[in-house]
């Protein structure tokens, strides 16, 4: 299936399935990953209480996991609602919020990771060559580093995992260890908005969560994001265009993709 149809597929699945989204996410962008989730048309909720975890997830159709402001308890909260999820063949998104910026975030990726099993993972260069068990330059959850190798990363560890792997950045990169795909949407805006990374895994949730379908939903959550980035208005600051950011999603859709998107297959 070409990258049109991937996409088609994926907007489409969205249209007919209002997917409901669990969420055990980052509290500084809780607010914003809600409103994205519902400007795609999906529904997200938000739950992270270890009694209820297992029962809520069992009633949602994707599971969506962010580390950014996770602790003991949340991530307790997380691996009983990802074993759940696995259990039930509900896919699990994970974003590993800052992975590398301290011992406590390698473990408990490192616990997510043997424990669940995900569908997407999706984080900036830092943090998936983290997870890859390469060195990371980053400075707490933003990344320093050269987005140079990203295609061979993303595919070598896609290909590891078992799972899709998107690399979010100047250029974006999506692998399912078989094809690789980059991404050059955006803009420079989008990086003067607290949570566009997270905002992004929760489309790739919204996504997935309708079709299942690991690789459509990454390049559909991604592309979303970036063009909206472009779409979105700037000239009256920041908090403008963080308001025109979530219209803009609101209103995307599959002709405004195919009409913008830049992707290239790496061979």
């Amino acid at each position: 299936m070409d990258i049109q149809e991937q996409l088609k597929e994926a907007f489409e699945a969205l249209q007919n399935k209002r997917a409901l989204i669990h969420h055990i996410t980052n509290y500084v962008t809780v607010n914003d990953c809600a409103n994205v989730v519902l400007a795609i048309g999906a529904s997200p909720i938000m739950a992270d209480e270890l009694s209820e975890v297992e029962e809520m997830v069992g009633i949602c159709d994707a599971l969506v996991l962010n580390i950014g402001t996770a602790n003991e308890r949340t991530i307790t909260s997380m691996l009983k609602a990802g074993k759940a999820a696995n259990a039930k063949g509900i896919p699990v998104v994970l974003d590993p919020v800052g992975v590398g910026a301290t011992a406590f975030r390698r473990q408990s990726v490192a616990k997510l990771m043997d424990t669940i099993s995900f569908s997407v993972i999706r984080g900036n260069m830092a943090e998936i060559k983290t997870i890859a068990g390469l060195k990371a330059k980053s400075a707490g959850v933003d990344s320093l580093e050269e987005e140079s190798d990203g295609a061979k990363i993303a595919l070598n560890l896609a290909k590891k995992l078992g799972c899709v792997i998107a690399i979010t950045g100047k250029i974006d990169v999506v692998s399912d260890g078989t094809l690789c795909y980059t991404l050059q949407n955006g803009d420079m805006a989008l990086t003067q908005v607290t949570g566009t990374g997270c905002m992004s895994t929760s489309l790739i949730g919204s996504f997935i969560g309708a079709s299942n379908n690991a690789f459509a939903s990454a390049l559909a959550g991604i592309l979303t994001m970036s063009i909206s980035g472009e779409l979105a208005e700037k000239s009256k600051g920041i908090g403008s265009f963080h308001t025109s950011l979530i219209n803009r999603i609101g209103q995307m859709d599959l002709r405004t993709i195919l009409e913008r998107y830049n992707v290239s297959l790496i061979k």
